[in-house]
C-alpha cells in the first residue's frame, strides 16, 4: 500500500533511537500518522516542526498498519511563528483541535482547505484573530455542531439577535431571550459575518465558540478536555485588548 500527498504537520516525537512518528493533515486521506526513518537527524528534525507544509509519500505492507513517511519540505512557518507570540499558540491551537477533533484517516477537504489558508495567514496580526474564529465556526460545522444565527429561536425575528442559545446553537433575540438572558451566550455581530469586528467582538465570540467546542464537541467525543492550546491562544489574543 502506497500514496502520495501534500499535508500540514500537526506534531511529531521521538520514535526509538533515531525515527520519530508524525501526524499529518492531508487533503486526501485526512489526519494521518506514520514513521519517519532518521527523523531525528540533522537534516531531517528541522524540517518536522508543526504548521510546515509537507510533501508526503506513505507506504504500509497493510492498509491498517502505522506505516512508513518519507518528507520533503513545501514550505515551513516555523520563523514566522516563532517570531510572534501570538501566531505560535494560534498555530498550536490550530493543530491541536484539529489532532483533538478529526478521527483518523477520514477525509475533511473543505476543512483542510480552510486550515491550509489560514496558517497561510500567520504572522498577519490584523487579520488573523478574526479569520481564526471563521475556521473555529467551520470546524463546529464539519463535526455536526454547525450554528444557526440566522433567526431567532424563539420568536423567528431575524432582527435584534443578541444571545446564541447554550442547548440548540440557534441565535436568540433580546425579546425572546426575556428572563432567560443570563443563561444564555453572547452572539456579537461578527459571528454573524456583520461588521469589522474589532478585538472585544471576536474575543466575546471566541466565548461562543469555546463553549460549543468544549461542552458539546468535546463532551462529544469522550471524557478528554479541550486542548490547552486553545485557551492559551484565547489568553494571549485577550492581551491585546
Amino acid at each position: 500500500m502506497d500514496w502520495r500527498d501534500q499535508g500540514i504537520l500537526l506534531s511529531a516525537r521521538r520514535h526509538g533511537e533515531t525515527s520519530a512518528i508524525i501526524e499529518v493533515f492531508t487533503p486526501s486521506h485526512g489526519r494521518h500518522a506514520g514513521v519517519v526513518r532518521g527523523g531525528t537527524s540533522r537534516k531531517i528534525a528541522p524540517i518536522l516542526q508543526p504548521g510546515a507544509q509537507l510533501d508526503v509519500t506513505w507506504r504500509a505492507r497493510l492498509e491498517d498498519h502505522i506505516g512508513a513517511f518519507t518528507v520533503e519540505p513545501v514550505r515551513s512557518r516555523a520563523a514566522v511563528a516563532m517570531g510572534d507570540r501570538l501566531a505560535l499558540a494560534g498555530l498550536n491551537a490550530v493543530t491541536g483541535l484539529v489532532s483533538f477533533c478529526l478521527p483518523e484517516r477520514e477525509v475533511h477537504l473543505p476543512l483542510y482547505a480552510r486550515t491550509e489558508s489560514l496558517l497561510d495567514l500567520l504572522g498577519e496580526a490584523d487579520l488573523w484573530p478574526l479569520a481564526y474564529l471563521r475556521w473555529e465556526l467551520a470546524l463546529l460545522e464539519e463535526m455536526g455542531f454547525g450554528l444557526d444565527l440566522s433567526s431567532c429561536a424563539v420568536t423567528g425575528a431575524t432582527e435584534g439577535l443578541v444571545y446564541v442559545s447554550p442547548k440548540s446553537g440557534r441565535a436568540v433575540s433580546r425579546e425572546g431571550a426575556g428572563e432567560w438572558a443570563e443563561r444564555l451566550l453572547p452572539l456579537p455581530d461578527i459571528l454573524r459575518g456583520e461588521g469589522a469586528g474589532d478585538d472585544a467582538e471576536i474575543a466575546q465570540a471566541f466565548q461562543t465558540t469555546g463553549y460549543f467546542l468544549s461542552e458539546r464537541l468535546a463532551a462529544d467525543l469522550g471524557s478528554k478536555p479541550l486542548p490547552a492550546a486553545r485557551a492559551r491562544f484565547v489568553e494571549a489574543f485577550s492581551r491585546r485588548l
